[in-house]
């Protein structure tokens, strides 16, 4: 990603120079700087707020009675995975800060939760249990989208909530299109898988009769 975003900055640099605006290239830089540090004092207030709330749900143990809530559904999802050990565990509670808003406390949770399954998996190949788990954290479902409210309220919007019932359904369709796209890639990579093993033994068989 550095070289990416490298490469766009210079690009940028090279069109200025050759269409004649740099000086708009170079006001624009400041505006955008200035505009940015704006932006993260008038939404720091909100946040602020909201973390607190959060930190008070994680606290109490919201978070932790909503974890055993999502474990049946999550043992579906992740069927490779044992429902008493660590990875799984690590699993519920990333899901349920996700669906919290908690992002602070979801992403350590989340690195956790890899760090265990890539102990059940040694592989240099991710895992389907793997794979699922980073979809679910790219496509999460959010019941309080706090930081997306919080940059409407700095922006000016008297009702920066009213877009819930719009994320919710975005998201849960983001989340079950990933889902069954991971889900039938996943068997057709077993197929794969159990083809080629077939084939193997059967040119393994007939150049034992031969």
């Amino acid at each position: 990603m550095a070289y990416v975003f490298g490469g766009m900055i210079a690009l940028s640099f090279v069109f200025s120079l050759i269409n004649g605006t740099a000086e708009g290239l170079s006001q624009g830089i400041m505006d955008s700087a200035s505009g940015a540090v704006t932006l993260l004092i008038s939404i720091s207030g909100m946040l602020c707020m909201w973390s607190g709330f959060m930190r008070i749900m994680k606290d109490s143990g919201l978070i932790d009675k909503l974890s055993r809530l999502c474990a049946p559904i999550l043992r579906r999802l992740y069927p490779d995975v044992d429902a008493e050990s660590e990875a799984f565990r690590y699993i519920s509670m990333n899901i349920s800060a996700n669906l919290l808003g908690l992002g602070n406390a979801a992403t350590p949770l989340g690195l956790k939760a890899m760090q265990e399954l890539k102990k059940q998996h040694p592989s240099e190949v991710a895992s389907d249990s793997m794979l699922t788990f980073v979809l679910m954290n790219t496509a999460s479902i959010q019941l309080l989208p706090t930081t997306v409210a919080a940059l409407r309220k700095s922006y000016g919007s008297e009702h920066p909530f009213d877009i819930l019932l719009c994320v919710w359904l975005t998201s849960a369709a983001a989340l079950t299109a990933g889902l069954i796209s991971a889900k039938l890639l996943s068997r057709r990579r077993k197929w794969r898988s159990s083809s080629r093993l077939s084939s193997r033994r059967c040119v393994s068989t007939g150049f034992l009769k031969g």
